[in-house]
């Protein structure tokens, strides 16, 4: 049997690089509502929910096609809040009503080139493999963390103190280095038995989904707004697809 899934959409107000980035205009409509069209039109989803503690964003949200049926308190929506808070929390609320999910979701808004192909490659990938915990998108390092380092006074340290051979990590050429991974924050899949009973979204068998392209563009910094525009316009990436007239915020 398939197992019952819901998405959850985390989107808190307050964003201080980007004021209200994830309700800000790309394309016609407020971002967040091209990653509420992907879940859904992915058909992988038994639920898609936006986990906010506005209410305009729960408006925009629900316009689109999610739902909202509770709000997150101040506590666990801060910059600094944790996923797994909010994730438990939302998870208890939803079966204390009668509604439990075997699978959860992290879908974030400031992803908006992942489209409801992404959403399904992620699936298969996670359904194929019955003994992880999770899943998260990852794409390969452009600065490679061998060549970081951690400043003291007026002295610095490597973040990761590794030779090849006798060559320090931070003077070998790229090329040479091992190949690394970053998490690009645009999707993740778990078992929620994972998150309620071991107090994590991710597990320890966690499988790597690779994004392909800019389907795991995130977008924190003006500068990553102006590059999503670009993108675009100049038709390099693509934005998942919207039939309604865009909502109308008043500012």
């Amino acid at each position: 049997m398939r197992p019952k899934s819901v998405a959850f959409i985390p989107a808190r107000s307050g964003s201080k690089r980007v004021p209200n980035k994830n309700i800000k205009p790309l394309g016609g409509h407020p971002m967040m509502a091209y990653t509420v069209r992907a879940a859904i039109d992915s058909g992988v989803f038994d639920a898609v929910i936006c986990a906010t503690d506005s209410q305009l964003y729960a408006d925009v949200a629900t316009y689109y096609g999610a739902e909202v049926p509770f709000l997150r308190s101040a506590d666990i929506s801060g910059d600094k809040s944790p996923d797994i808070e909010w994730v438990v929390w939302l998870l208890k609320q939803l079966e204390a009503h009668g509604r439990s999910y075997e699978i959860f979701s992290i879908l974030r808004p400031t992803s908006p080139f992942r489209l409801p192909e992404t959403i399904q490659r992620a699936w298969k990938v996670f359904r194929e493999d019955p003994r992880a915990d999770s899943l998260r998108a990852v794409e390969k390092c452009k600065q490679h963390p061998g060549k970081m380092w951690v400043v003291r006074g007026q002295r610095m340290l490597p973040v990761m103190p590794f030779n090849i051979d006798a060559t320090p990590w931070h003077s070998s050429q790229y090329a040479n280095l091992p190949e690394i991974y970053a998490q690009d924050a645009s999707l993740e899949i778990a078992w929620s038995r994972i998150a309620l009973e071991h107090n994590t979204i991710a597990g320890e068998a966690i499988i790597p989904f690779f994004s392909k392209g800019l389907e795991g563009f995130d977008i924190n910094e003006p500068e990553d707004w102006l590059l999503a525009e670009h993108y675009r316009t100049n038709g390099q990436a693509r934005l998942p697809a919207i039939s309604q007239t865009p909502f109308e915020i008043n500012e």
